[in-house]
């Protein structure tokens, strides 16, 4: 039996499998280029992992806007239905793979709650 998510640590290592997996995506991998590019991937990883820290032990971590930093990334480069269903594959199956319990079902519903709003917001 795994364990649940108890530390920051566990959440960064869970954000850097799942960007793993992003970035061997063909279909994933053009939306982080410019981080790519910049060398940024671990500082990203870094701000993702104080946006979840947040969420899940209430931090007060991540300082910015996600919903504005995603519509300013989708207008340019349109996020496609696709793209928000990959993303929540990944995202479960890397919890789903390291842990289980309360904390790691909260990740997952917060992260496809998450998803559900940005589609709202940016497809429809």
């Amino acid at each position: 039996m795994t364990s649940d998510i108890t530390s920051k640590e566990d959440i960064h290592g869970i954000i850097s499998k799942f960007y793993e997996q992003l970035l061997a995506d063909v279909q994933m991998k053009p939306f982080f280029e410019s981080i790519l590019e910049e060398n940024q991937l671990e500082h990203h990883i870094q701000i993702i992992t104080d946006f979840w820290s947040d969420i899940l032990f209430e931090t007060h971590l991540y300082a910015n806007n996600v919903m504005q930093k995603h519509l300013h990334k989708n207008a340019e480069m349109p996020f496609e239905k696709v793209h928000f269903e990959r993303w929540t594959s990944y995202f479960i199956t890397t919890i789903d793979a390291n842990f289980e319990g309360m904390i790691a079902s909260k990740m997952k519903e917060r992260a496809l709650s998450i998803s559900t709003v940005m589609q709202v917001k940016m497809l429809y």
